[in-house]
């Protein structure tokens, strides 16, 4: 498979490893359509654990792009509230990486995280309640 960073890559192993079952970016989420109905603006998460039901952005290389990444994370979550998507920053890969041996601490230097910055990764969220209807779908 291609991808289009190493870091991509990288966590793939990581997951293959776990024998975690992923998908490589397999859902483009439309999030703005222009005037004639076009789509404008749209987010194609990295990754999708089935078994977790969430997606996973990595941002790793330009963190220039963190704002818009979040940005675009948020508003999928506005408009699709049953979909989990998680952003994975350079701090939380760079620790995954080392924590699992696939890249040496001074990969964390390198990147301004002290050690003691390190603290857990939460990448897979509990359970979500069931949502309950609001009053416009119980009149439906």
């Amino acid at each position: 498979m291609r991808f289009a960073h190493n870091s991509e890559r990288q966590f793939a192993k990581l997951l293959d490893f776990y024998a975690i079952a992923w998908e490589y970016e397999p859902r483009t989420f439309v999030l703005a359509h222009d005037r004639d109905g076009n789509p404008a603006q749209a987010f194609t998460p990295d990754f999708y654990l089935p078994a977790y039901d969430l997606y996973i952005e990595i941002t790793t290389l330009n963190q220039k792009l963190v704002t818009k990444k979040n940005r675009k994370a948020r508003r999928l979550v506005e408009l699709h509230p049953e979909v989990s998507v998680k952003v994975l920053y350079q701090r939380d890969y760079l620790q995954l990486l080392v924590k699992y041996g696939l890249e040496p601490p001074s990969q964390l230097a390198a990147a301004g995280v002290a050690p003691g910055d390190a603290r857990p990764l939460d990448l897979f969220p509990e359970p979500r309640p069931a949502r309950r209807p609001g009053p416009a779908a119980e009149s439906a």
